[in-house]
């Protein structure tokens, strides 16, 4: 990578410019640039896409993004200790990368991109789950054509998981409802700096031009969010409020009212907020 774009490794660049990462930003810096173009080609073709990429740190998946022809890449950066580094890249492609210094869940993204929009990053792990949330609540078909982001592995577990396992809940059920969501990349501890305490992983979601099922947002929201805050209970009692007779309005959704929230699948989610939006 480093004789595709003229700059030194990342270890390099970190010492340059004096960077640690620090734990309250949820930073962990990858810095082998064969792991940053992999997955930046594991987002697809980019040559015609706008990139999103929140959190880039030093700039290696940046590079990546960039080596693997991103028409253009939006970085958008907390810490203002990373952009100097992240200059020196934008200085080395030329009109190709804009760096915004500001906190991603405060901006406006659709409105700085050009579509086609990809979105990649290695989320900071304290932000991670509320933007990807974010992501897959907008208005449909979103700003974005997929979203290829990288998360603590047993968060990944949770947007995959089936009707049945532990890890199955309302993470799973907002992914799968909206996109196609499969975890592409495994990395261990000590593809980072620091190495974190456990495994990453990277997800691929392509969006779907509809949800699987018919369900308005707000409604399923608030049903799941209800069912699965008290997943051990049986939905009668977690739904408990819900309308006067919940018994009745499950049986027409087709569910059993002594069933669990893990055992429900989206599809009767769906079901079920439909009764309720009536």
């Amino acid at each position: 990578m480093a004789s595709i774009d003229g700059l030194p490794p990342l270890r390099e660049v970190i010492r340059a410019h004096g960077l640690s990462a620090k734990k309250q930003l949820g930073q962990n810096f990858l810095l082998d640039l064969n792991l940053t173009a992999k997955i930046a080609r594991l987002a697809g073709n980019l040559t015609n896409s706008d990139v999103l990429e929140v959190g880039p740190g030093p700039g290696g998946l940046t590079r990546g993004l960039l080596a693997e022809g991103a028409r253009r890449v939006l970085a958008i950066e907390k810490d203002p200790r990373c952009l100097p580094a992240l200059a020196e890249v934008a200085a080395a492609w030329p009109g190709r990368l804009d760096v915004l210094n500001a906190d991603a869940l405060e901006v406006d993204l659709a409105a700085r991109l050009t579509p086609p929009i990809r979105i990649v990053a290695n989320l900071p792990y304290n932000v991670g789950t509320e933007l990807l949330t974010r992501w897959l609540s907008s208005d449909w078909p979103p700003f974005w054509e997929s979203l290829t982001l990288m998360f603590q592995k047993e968060v990944a577990e949770r947007i995959v998981a089936k009707p049945g396992s532990k890890a199955y809940g309302r993470l799973a059920l907002l992914s799968q409802w909206r996109t196609d969501p499969k975890i592409v990349l495994t990395l261990p501890p000590e593809a980072f700096t620091p190495p974190p305490s456990i495994h990453s992983a990277v997800v691929h979601f392509t969006r779907l031009e509809a949800p699987r099922h018919p369900a308005d947002p707000k409604v399923l929201a608030r049903v799941t969010a209800m069912a699965f805050n008290q997943r051990r209970k049986m939905l009668r009692s977690s739904l408990k409020g819900l309308v006067p007779d919940i018994e009745t309005v499950l049986r027409e959704a087709g569910i059993e009212p002594t069933q669990r929230a893990e055992e429900i699948p989206l599809e009767g989610f769906c079901a079920l907020a439909r009764r309720l939006a009536g």
